[in-house]
């Protein structure tokens, strides 16, 4: 028993819990007792919310909190302005954002956390759990086990490869988040840091090449233009977090060398995922018609057995018919921005209701209907705005989104910062990782449900990887616990 009420009041035990469920969340058929458990473990967040602030204090005590206190009451005051009926979404948002900013973010004022063993448990974590869903999905794959059943398109989701997952952006993204988690469990200096056992390098190669080819066969651009960036942003450390100093001819050279480098790696990447899908669309094309042939030989002998029996023949003709079109791999809609677009002139209806406080995210889909064009609805595919970014402005207004935006610009300073000119350099640890993925997931962002207001892994992954970042910060500001606004000691500087 005080086992179990120590692991109810753990921070961390939580948010592995947590992050694992709503991982789990994005697989077929665990979809529903996994959203099932997550209702249970989003009311235990907002009690170890409330529980965090009694005991560690940690409203007074969060990096650059000032900000997080302004947009909070900014929240608070538009779902005042816009109570409506959806008054308990917004409260439910609301209740999420803390989770997000206390449990996640907040895990820096969590006295003796050790986040390097926590980040390795969940990396650790993710890889297996990725390998072996990408073999599942691939083996699937291979030998045509595809089916429709209820929402779930096991495999094949509109011509694009979704493997063992619901959605073939949810595959692209966690095969994304697998190559990540691959990148720190490589990292020398991370590893020596922890009290685990190294991963196995089979493991390592394998969730890497499973991964890469899920992320090409799903087709997901939001997926590909995220797994680019962080790539471009890391050799961004490379080339400028030298320690020796560089003078402007050096700086000029590796700027012209990073253009052609990121050229390179676009058009290389987008090359590749096209001849990626077409070969290995002519595979299965194959692989497909062999195991027709195989079946159509035991269809024969049956038919044989039973050559007087009409019905059978019937049901023969109507299977051969009803043949599945063969898979290409690519959007069957040919819309590059995939609806998007529509979305986001829908969003600038929505923001001048009320441009300056918002309209609150309980109301997007209630005021779409009632005071704009109706483009979205309470539908799985059609309730967001698939911008992170728009999804803020609309839902806080122009002061919501300013508020958010300064909270976000400090703590990219304040990282970038300690990533280029701490002496120390950090090319051997996880930190330069996590910097190039959150800045990698701003331009995601722009394409998807992610940001804030969603419960979803995506989210969630970017607040714990936001926490683990926030603890460098804080392990190389241990002068701002000490310093204070207004030469009184109430407000610590680090708030700011």
């Amino acid at each position: 028993m005080e086992e179990l009420k120590k692991k109810l009041k753990s921070f961390s035990y939580f948010r592995k819990v947590y992050i694992f469920t709503l991982f789990f969340c994005n697989i077929s058929f665990l979809q529903i007792p996994a959203y099932i458990l997550v209702a249970f473990l989003f009311c235990w967040g907002v009690w170890l919310t409330y529980y965090k602030q009694k005991t560690n204090n940690t409203f007074f005590k969060l990096r650059f909190g000032l900000w997080v206190w302004g947009f909070l009451a900014v929240s608070l005051l538009t779902m005042l302005l816009n109570f409506t009926y959806t008054i308990i979404y917004s409260a439910f948002m609301f209740l999420h954002i803390l989770i997000c900013f206390f449990i996640f973010y907040g895990m820096h004022t969590e006295p003796d956390f050790d986040f390097k063993n926590e980040l390795c448990t969940v990396a650790r974590g993710i890889v297996y759990i990725a390998t072996i869903a990408n073999f599942i999905g691939i083996f699937c794959l291979m030998f045509n086990i595809r089916f429709e059943w209820y929402w779930i398109q096991f495999t094949i989701y509109e011509n694009r490869f979704t493997g063992v997952y619901v959605n073939p952006n949810l595959l692209g993204f966690v095969s994304c988040v697998a190559i990540f988690c691959c990148h720190i469990l490589c990292k020398p200096d991370f590893q020596n840091a922890v009290n685990q056992r190294g991963i196995s390098k089979i493991w390592i190669v394998a969730c890497v090449c499973t991964s890469l080819f899920s992320l090409l066969l799903c087709d997901s651009n939001a997926s590909m233009v995220l797994m680019l960036a962080y790539m471009i942003v890391y050799i961004v450390y490379q080339f400028f977090a030298a320690k020796d100093g560089l003078s402007p001819a050096k700086v000029t050279m590796r700027i012209v060398a990073l253009l052609l480098v990121g050229t390179f790696l676009v058009g290389s990447s987008l090359m590749f995922r096209e001849i990626c899908q077409q070969g290995f669309s002519v595979v299965t094309a194959k692989t497909y018609s062999f195991l027709d042939e195989i079946t159509g030989k035991t269809e024969q002998q049956t038919s044989l057995q039973k050559q007087k029996d009409k019905e059978n023949a019937e049901n023969s003709k109507k299977a051969e018919s009803a043949s599945e079109p063969p898979v290409t791999f690519e959007h069957e809609n040919s819309n590059i921005d995939s609806g998007r677009f529509k979305l986001y002139r829908e969003s600038i209806d929505l923001f001048k209701i009320s441009p300056v406080f918002g309209i609150s995210n309980g109301n997007i889909v209630f005021y779409s209907q009632e005071y704009a064009n109706g483009t979205l609805k309470y539908t799985y595919h059609n309730n967001d705005l698939h911008n992170g970014f728009l999804t803020i402005l609309v839902s806080t207004g122009v002061l919501g989104f300013v508020v958010f935006g300064i909270f976000g610009f400090r703590f990219a300073k304040h990282a970038a910062q300690h990533l280029f000119l701490q002496k120390k350099t950090f090319k051997n640890d996880a930190y330069p990782c996590m910097f190039a993925f959150l800045s990698a997931y701003l331009f995601y962002a722009l394409f998807e449900k992610a940001l804030l207001y969603d419960v979803s892994f995506m989210v969630m992954w970017f607040w714990l990887i936001m926490g683990y970042t926030s603890c460098y910060i804080a392990k190389f500001e241990p002068m701002l616990e000490t310093r204070y606004l207004f030469h009184q000691k109430r407000l610590r500087r680090s708030l700011l």
